[in-house]
């Protein structure tokens, strides 16, 4: 009870840091939706608890806590947080969860997750990782869930998850992962349930997975996987396999004789005509195949006759012939499968060949090169040359922080098997034509804090597979035109923080398959109409920190695809009729703050509705907003430091911010009697015609007078808005 008191007493005593909420008997510390651009370091040192969500750090520096070292559970979501530096969490050996999600994280350094010993939860979803070094979780030893969900990893090499000796569940879902390393699974003993649905996996990496012994859950719908080869799947205790919403094609009858703990078998939604008796799948209860063009003829009756024999439940209905269309399986009986003229059914795909054999273990002098994780490193090594004669066998080649100055062609021989691809800060100015020559398996290029001012198509021969392209903080003034028409594959590109002054039609001919744009931090004052046509599949769209001065609305037709917009910083001061509305029937976070914005058209915002998640105005100077009663799935909108002008026209806006049970931030700047109240108050609106029916519940803004536009609130059986930005306030 002393030291209950004494504990008690010290957080007292420390002055709760502007603009938090301190709850000292919970040891509890919210600071939520604020500007704070550093971790505030007069937080009481006895907090367990520490929210931070929706502030600006950016980055999260060495040390950042060690002023809190009895945290338990850390929230830093929505913190616009693009790097952690080495040793950013060390001192919290008592930290549980960490949630790092909805964040703009590219890169997990070895030494990123350092001190987290006692760590059990770590949430990674919603941001831009696109690599994973190995041993970036090699402290995280008590870890048992690892959420790296909605990144945008395309390759997992060996031993990547080494150390996570009690991991039950991995969840890799909403990625675009194709290439997985033979031992990427191989140090996760206690693993339970791996997601790897919505990826890019073109076959069952069978290889990968046969080293996950105790896992009994695997999903891997949503992958473009046409055909499962014989003996693909060999996982002792697994029990649940979902295959669903894939481009299955055919089976082998053995195909998980190796699983011979399979239950339910989940085939929804494929292209399968059939199924052949699978063989050695002798506990199998449950297949489902409803959604599959299953041609019920004669060539079915060997695995309907197994179906009955094995006692399996199959969930389906046939879509041929005619006269048994719509019919379930377990209705048929063997006489009504006749055969006619049939098509024979397609030939199996046939699967990607399995990786090469490891190479010899040469490595050059003063370099580093590790056999267990394929991976040469040459960092910081003052080299005025690029190294060769690395072993063949190597996926990761760190050339980081060198004097290199140009990349000369065939710079990299015999590396057939490189995946990722360092050569940031090496002082280069030219790329030279060939100079990626060989490097067919090449996924990712990291060009930044070069010298680079121009780019041929040439200087990407050879390297078919590139998917990310890292060429921030150098020298381009436009974007190299016509630069990616070799690379069929590229999906993620970096082009911020150089001096590109406008994006022209033809910039971007050839790249087909992007669909994340970076092109922050740059100089755009104009954007051609044509300029972004050839990007189709685009979701996302950063523009921020530009000089547009106004939106390229022109610019956005024909992105049938794109979820996310940002325009923040840019000097946009007024804002028109319609300018999303191109974009409107797929975008989900739109980005407009610190604009400057004056002036927006009450119609501005037409075409937009349900769909729109999170909206972000903070730091602008209009005094009212167009009605958005139609965004019924707001889970952030953030109007702070917006000076509202709080007279009875804001009493709709007032309505709807207090029904939608956001902390939103909004408050007055005017009049003078109202100046620094939050728009939320009903101070201000006390007088205004139809208040005390329209608290009361009753309200009909059709009747408020003082109103230029009601907001008339939809009502729906839903919450009005969920997730983590919920407040009880």
């Amino acid at each position: 009870l002393l030291l209950l008191t004494a504990a008690l007493g010290v957080m007292a005593a420390t002055r709760c840091p502007a603009p938090c909420v301190c709850d000292n008997l919970r040891a509890h510390v919210l600071c939520l939706n604020g500007s704070l651009m550093a971790i505030p370091d007069t937080i009481p040192e006895l907090t367990k608890k520490l929210d931070l969500r929706g502030n600006s750090f950016m980055v999260i520096p060495a040390g950042a806590f060690l002023a809190t070292p009895y945290l338990t559970h850390l929230d830093l979501q929505r913190c616009k947080v693009e790097r952690l530096e080495e040793g950013a969490f060390r001192g919290l050996g008592r930290l549980v969860y960490l949630n790092l999600a909805s964040n703009g994280i590219a890169l997990l350094y070895q030494e990123s997750l350092d001190g987290l010993y006692s760590l059990q939860q770590l949430i990674l979803e919603g941001n831009r990782i696109e690599e994973i070094q190995p041993g970036a979780f090699g402290h995280l030893g008590s870890l048992t869930v690892l959420d790296l969900r909605a990144n945008a990893l395309v390759y997992l090499p060996d031993m990547v998850f080494q150390g996570l000796q009690v991991l039950r569940w991995l969840r890799l879902s909403h990625n675009a992962l194709h290439v997985l390393g033979s031992e990427a699974f191989a140090a996760l003993p206690a693993l339970r349930r791996l997601s790897l649905d919505h990826n890019e996996l073109q076959a069952l990496p069978g290889e990968a997975l046969a080293r996950l012994d105790g896992a009994t859950r695997l999903d891997l719908g949503h992958n473009p996987i046409t055909y499962v080869a014989e003996e693909a799947l060999a996982m002792a205790s697994l029990r649940h396999l979902f295959l669903d919403h894939a481009s299955l094609q055919d089976v082998a009858p053995d195909a998980f004789a190796r699983s011979p703990q399979l239950r339910v078998l989940d085939l929804r939604e494929n292209q399968l005509q059939g199924l052949p008796p699978l063989a050695g799948a002798g506990g199998l209860a449950r297949v489902s195949l409803d959604g599959n063009p299953l041609l019920c003829s004669c060539l079915l009756r060997p695995f309907h006759k197994w179906l009955a024999r094995a006692r399996v439940q199959a969930e389906g209905a046939c879509a041929a012939p005619p006269a048994l269309r719509g019919r379930s399986l377990d209705s048929l009986k063997p006489p009504e499968m006749r055969c006619g003229r049939l098509r024979p059914p397609p030939s199996p795909t046939t699967p990607p060949e399995e990786p090469r054999a490891a190479g010899s273990r040469q490595c050059p002098r003063g370099c580093v090169c590790s056999p267990d994780f394929h991976h040469g490193s040459c960092e910081n090594r003052d080299l005025r040359e690029i190294p060769r004669d690395f072993p063949g066998d190597t996926r990761l080649l760190d050339l980081r922080q060198n004097a290199f100055r140009t990349v000369p062609p065939d710079a990299f021989p015999g590396l057939k098997e490189l995946v990722s691809l360092h050569l940031q800060s090496c002082s280069i100015r030219v790329l030279h034509p060939g100079a990626l020559r060989g490097l067919e398996s090449l996924v990712y290029l990291y060009l930044t804090d070069n010298h680079l001012s121009t780019l041929a198509a040439a200087a990407f021969e050879g390297a078919p597979q590139l998917a990310y392209l890292d060429l921030d903080r150098n020298a381009f003034t436009h974007v190299p035109a016509g630069a990616f028409r070799l690379l069929p594959n590229l999906i993620s590109l970096h082009l911020q923080h150089n001096a590109i002054g406008e994006l022209a039609e033809g910039d971007l001919a050839g790249a087909r398959g992007i669909r994340w744009l970076y092109l922050a931090g740059n100089a755009i004052r104009h954007i051609a109409p044509a300029a972004l046509a050839p990007t189709k599949m685009l979701e996302k769209l950063q523009l921020e920190g530009n000089h547009l001065s106004e939106v390229p609305t022109a610019a956005l037709r024909g992105l049938p695809v794109l979820s996310e917009l940002k325009l923040s910083r840019n000097p946009i001061k007024h804002m028109g009729h319609s300018v999303f509305l191109p974009v409107a029937s797929s975008l989900q976070h739109l980005y407009l703050d610190n604009m400057g914005l004056e002036w927006i058209s009450p119609h501005a915002f037409t075409g937009l509705g349900p769909k729109i998640k999170s909206l972000y105005l903070e730091s602008n100077k209009m005094s009212n907003i167009p009605d958005m009663s139609n965004f019924t799935g707001l889970e952030i909108l953030n109007l702070q430091d917006v000076p509202f002008h709080c007279n009875c026209q804001l009493l709709p806006l007032h309505r709807w911010i207090n029904k939608l049970n956001l902390r939103v931030g909004a408050t007055c700047g005017s009049p003078a009697e109202a100046q620094g109240l939050k728009v939320k108050l009903p101070t201000t609106f006390l007088t205004c015609p139809g208040w005390g029916r329209g608290e009361a519940g009753e309200t009909n803004p059709n009747k408020t007078k003082a109103a230029s536009k009601p907001i008339k609130k939809k009502r729906s059986g839903k919450s009005p808005a969920r997730g983590f930005s919920k407040s009880r306030a």
